[in-house]
């Protein structure tokens, strides 16, 4: 049967973004810092067509957490910067050929047309609500599993409602002091801890979301 997963870089004090977000610095003041580990994995570069990158302990959890997905859903501030009626000139972060290679539904308040783009990406625009969007992700994925990608708010909203099934924290020893926590109002969900990773500059901690 399909998992619903989410995986997710954290700071100590329990931060996936740093404060201050903006069109310029979308992970806020600092945040960037917790993806350093990730940005030297070989399967990363890989994602977007280069031939380099350390093959690690973190690079085989980057592995994993990529294999068997049929879609994702995100945030609308993990696609783009921005309130209100969309700007249909932006086509996301990533460039022409996102890291995705799957379809990707995006919650958002605004209606849009599907906006697709190379590599097998497809983003489509989802108003109502997480429920429907991992609805329409299930069906597109199959037998695959389906990635909540973030950011926090989304993937609080998704703990919330009890639909995870796994949740995976990349733990980086920072500590941003401010910004925008992931554990934060989720209600008390039940965690079992089923594996560990220890890495250069990062733990991978991967709980099972107990019903």
């Amino acid at each position: 049967m399909s998992l619903v997963r989410c995986h997710i870089a954290v700071s100590l004090d329990g931060f996936a973004a740093g404060p201050d977000q903006s069109e310029e610095h979308p992970l806020g003041r600092g945040g960037e810092r917790l993806h350093e580990w990730m940005f030297t994995s070989r399967t990363w570069h890989a994602q977007h067509g280069r031939d380099e990158g350390e093959r690690d302990a973190s690079d085989e959890v980057v592995e994993a957490v990529q294999n068997g997905i049929g879609a994702y859903v995100m945030g609308r501030n993990m696609f783009g910067w921005g309130r209100g009626a969309w700007d249909e000139s932006w086509r996301g972060w990533w460039g022409d050929d996102p890291p995705f290679h799957t379809p990707v539904f995006v919650l958002t308040h605004h209606e849009r047309e599907p906006v697709p783009m190379r590599g097998g990406t497809t983003f489509f625009f989802v108003t109502d609500g997480i429920e429907a969007a991992l609805s329409k992700a299930r069906y597109v994925a199959g037998d695959k599993d389906v990635t909540v990608a973030g950011g926090a708010s989304t993937v609080r909203q998704f703990l919330a409602a009890g639909l995870l099934d796994e949740l995976y924290l990349h733990i980086v020893p920072v500590l941003l002091g401010a910004g925008e926590r992931l554990l934060e109002d989720v209600g008390e969900p039940s965690l079992e801890q089923i594996e560990v990773v220890p890495a250069p500059g990062v733990t991978h901690v991967k709980y099972r979301v107990l019903r």
